[in-house]
């Protein structure tokens, strides 16, 4: 949402005239935050999260044309909004509706909170269910609360112990805040779209939020709002999280030759051998320990957790998909893959002709540019299993960069859709 004028936050940080209100100010959503507007900032996580199909942005008339011009990519819409806030919900509303039609979900948030953990988004995600409307953050309040009366003293405290502070994105099932908005299409004593849906008697779920989340309403919330982009920046991540956590993982994986011709798969890719692979899925041992690399480093199981040999679905699986899933557990979390560093521990076949297609082939399935992708090779000088020609065997190492609240983030479970 990045209709409103912004009026409580103050005059614009500088004299940048691209976006002007109607009183000819610069709106805080565009307002300049670590080298890009507000508003891109709130934009960008949604863009990069995985589960988001399409993005609307909802502004003032007068400056659709400057934010379609801003936001021209695939999946992202701009439209016009109303006079009030809920007037232009609802106006995404409908268009999510025929953007989307068979879309379950829809997040709606403010554009003034431009610094959302995307692993906040990912918890949201996990959280709903056919047993609640809609999921939103709730962030413990720390401050004594009080009423005061008319003469500006306290009145009474109040318990604080139950008291949260609504954030935003806030998650519904689309078709039910839809026709919410419908219902109080005329009633404007709300502030935010909970409030529809406790006022229709559904329940909402909440996580918890976080004070990054911070909403760009007072002058003095533009100062934290950089501190908090300096820090990520510091550290090389996005805008949006606290200090890095940096880990690393380990993974390790074994697979036999079995009597059947090949080829095989390695690495992703295919590569002519004498013998199959003994295995449920595809048998590439080298994505394998790839996976629980990246795993180990999220101390998110293995890959026999997320992908068990007794599941049928899993049955001669394209491994790409393990890995695919695996990149997606770090991105959803807020992270970056720093480093991807594979060993294939063989007598045959020979790795060093097949190195770089390897390489490449893995950068492909991460995203990761080819740089953060080593690709090594050895034998075991004739000892073992592998020195007899019985197998192949792989161990990689990831090296992860994540937000200081990644490890609240809620997995899903894999699926083969």
């Amino acid at each position: 949402m990045a209709a409103g004028s912004g009026n409580r936050a103050g005059p614009a940080p500088h004299h940048d005239t691209t976006h002007r209100g109607s009183e000819n100010k610069l709106e805080k959503q565009f307002w300049p935050l670590a080298g890009k507007p507000v508003l891109a900032h709130s934009v960008d996580v949604f863009r990069t999260h995985p589960r988001v199909k399409a993005i609307i942005i909802v502004t003032a008339p007068h400056n659709i044309e400057h934010v379609r011009s801003d936001f021209d990519e695939p999946n992202c819409y701009v439209i016009a909004g109303g006079a009030t806030r809920q007037q232009s919900v609802h106006a995404g509303l409908k268009a999510a509706a025929d953007i989307d039609p068979a879309g379950r979900f829809v997040a709606i948030h403010d554009a003034a909170r431009p610094l959302l953990p995307p692993a906040l988004l990912s918890t949201m995600l996990a959280t709903i269910s056919d047993e609640v409307a809609g999921v939103a953050p709730a962030l413990p309040l720390a401050d004594t609360l009080s009423c005061i009366n008319a003469q500006q003293t306290i009145d009474r405290i109040i318990d604080r112990t139950p008291m949260r502070a609504l954030q935003t994105p806030q998650l519904f099932w689309r078709e039910l805040i839809t026709d919410l908005h419908k219902h109080y299409a005329d009633d404007t004593n709300f502030t935010d779209d909970c409030g529809l849906a406790l006022a229709a008697g559904h329940t909402i779920a909440t996580v918890t939020g976080t004070h990054q989340l911070l909403k760009l309403t007072q002058p003095q919330d533009y100062a934290m709002l950089k501190t908090y982009c300096n820090a990520a920046d510091s550290a090389s991540l996005p805008a949006g999280h606290g200090m890095p956590d940096i880990r690393i993982g380990n993974g390790f994986d074994v697979h036999k030759f079995a009597d059947t011709p090949g080829p095989i798969m390695l690495a992703g890719i295919s590569v002519e051998s004498r013998r199959g692979m003994l295995a449920h899925s595809d048998g590439d041992v080298a994505l394998h320990a790839l996976c629980d690399a990246i795993f180990g480093a999220l101390a998110d199981g293995d890959i026999g957790h997320h992908f068990p040999p007794s599941d049928p679905q899993w049955h001669a699986a394209d491994s790409s998909l393990f890995l695919k899933f695996a990149t997606d557990r770090v991105r959803a979390r807020g992270g970056q893959i720093m480093n991807l560093d594979l060993t294939i521990i063989c007598e045959t076949p020979k790795i060093g002709p097949l190195r770089d297609k390897m390489r490449a082939r893995i950068a492909a399935i991460t995203e990761l540019p080819l740089g953060r992708i080593a690709v090594k090779a050895t034998t075991s000088e004739k000892l073992g299993f592998t020195g007899r020609g019985e197998g192949i065997a792989a161990q990689a190492t990831a090296s992860v960069i994540l937000p200081d609240d990644a490890d609240n983030f809620s997995p899903a479970p894999a699926t083969l859709s």
